[in-house]
């Protein structure tokens, strides 16, 4: 395993960052003694999509109305004089 002492690191990060991601993993050393090991992490290659779900749930047709009537009488509104309104 490559080992590259701090001040090339400090200068060279970048690129050894860019190395490291496509799997090449290094050494920091100071003074000549590693410190610390720099490898690539294990992340997915690709995120998550929307949509990961579809077929798995059912949402109601009423979805955005459920709940209504509580609403309105949270702020003093009868859904049937409203109605009646209309």
């Amino acid at each position: 395993m490559r080992v590259v002492n701090i001040h090339e690191a400090k200068t060279q990060l970048s690129r050894l960052g860019e190395q490291a991601a496509g799997g090449e993993s290094f050494l920091i050393a100071k003074a000549g003694k590693p410190m610390v090991k720099v490898t690539a992490l294990d992340a997915p290659a690709t995120p998550k999509r929307l949509g990961f779900l579809t077929g798995e749930i059912d949402v109601p047709e009423d979805f955005d109305r459920m709940g209504d009537d509580v609403i309105a009488s949270m702020f003093g509104h009868d859904r049937q004089r409203r109605a009646n309104a209309l």
